[in-house]
């Protein structure tokens, strides 16, 4: 059975690998948005789907996120032995 430490270090590692996907994911749509800047429909066509794109996988990290601090707190109650 994994201590309840062992537990907290792999959800922080988790989050952090979740969340720096998240954000190189960002910077690359960036760099994409801004390469086609100069052609108007395309423009338009990529801004439009990676705002959408934006907003799913931002809500997509937070569920992940809060699905890693229901598994932390499960241990830690597991390990205290607390009954909330």
């Amino acid at each position: 059975m994994a201590t309840y430490r062992e537990v907290q270090t792999a959800v922080r590692v988790e989050k952090f690998r979740i969340w720096f996907a998240w954000v190189t994911g960002n910077v690359i749509t960036l760099m994409i948005a801004g390469g086609t800047r100069n052609v108007p429909v395309v423009s338009t066509i990529t801004q439009i789907l990676f705002t959408v794109v934006f907003f799913l996988l931002t809500f997509t990290a937070i569920r992940m996120s809060n699905a890693l601090n229901r598994k932390a707190l499960a241990a830690r109650r597991e390990v205290l032995g607390e009954d909330l």
